[in-house]
């Protein structure tokens, strides 16, 4: 699968989203939906942007029992999305029921959605996660257990900060890492913590680059996304 840049999706409303998409004319985006949106919109605005052409990252991080996650997982695939989330914290099993939902899930003729197991949150730092999550070791060493536990499941995505996604390549070259928390170096980096820019991100190894608010909250944001998709694809 081609990535461009993805954009994050995160306003409040399709009608806000709507007024944000129009800056864009004709140009197809490859649009991340969350929890928020979906959450408010539902599956229908998941239809109406794949009927105007624009593919879509399905962000809604699975993770439960594996009977509930494979149930769920089916349902979205039904959605024809091409690509949702899983947390690798679920365990093997767990995203084993989660492929195994797509694949049941998907129209007979379609393309099953990609699945990316979530491996540790951009804003966690390794602090946070040795005295409150209680995961002992550096954040690479987690990224990288939870990576091996997704290919084991027979998943060949994880989402992780562009940081680690060198380490991912080394140890499983058939491994795409798509990497949320990218900024051009003049954006705050806000609640994220482990934050890259465009270029960067393509020279640790990302195979899809996620950016929200360092566009969404642009004076010019066609402006400001041509010139991230830029530095992602200069090579």
């Amino acid at each position: 699968m081609n990535y461009p840049l993805i954009i994050a999706m995160d306003f409040k409303d399709k009608t806000e989203a709507g007024a944000f998409l129009e800056k864009f004319g004709e140009e197809e985006l490859f649009l991340k939906i969350g929890m928020e949106l979906f959450y408010r919109e539902g599956p229908a605005l998941v239809h109406a942007w794949k009927e105007k052409g624009h593919r879509v990252f399905l962000d809604l991080k699975l993770h439960d029992i594996p009977n509930t996650v494979k149930s769920a997982a089916r349902q979205l695939a039904s959605l024809e999305v091409d690509i949702t989330t899983v947390h690798a914290a679920g365990g093997t099993q767990m995203m084993e029921a989660a492929r195994e939902g797509l694949e049941a899930g998907t129209p007979a003729g379609r393309p099953v959605p990609a699945c990316a197991a979530v491996t540790q949150l951009t804003s966690t730092t390794e602090y946070i996660m040795n005295k409150e999550i209680g995961i002992q070791g550096t954040l690479e060493e987690s990224v990288l257990r939870y990576a091996a536990g997704a290919a084991e499941a027979g998943i060949d995505h994880v989402v992780s900060s562009a940081w680690e996604a060198a380490s991912i390549k080394n140890q499983i070259p058939a491994m795409k890492a798509v990497t949320p928390g990218i900024r051009l170096k003049e954006d705050a980096a806000n609640d994220q913590r482990r934050v890259v820019t465009p270029d960067r991100a393509r020279e640790y190894g990302s195979d899809a680059i996620v950016a929200g608010r360092s566009i969404t909250l642009a004076e010019d944001p066609l402006q400001k996304y041509r010139m991230m998709r830029k530095q992602w694809r200069e090579y």
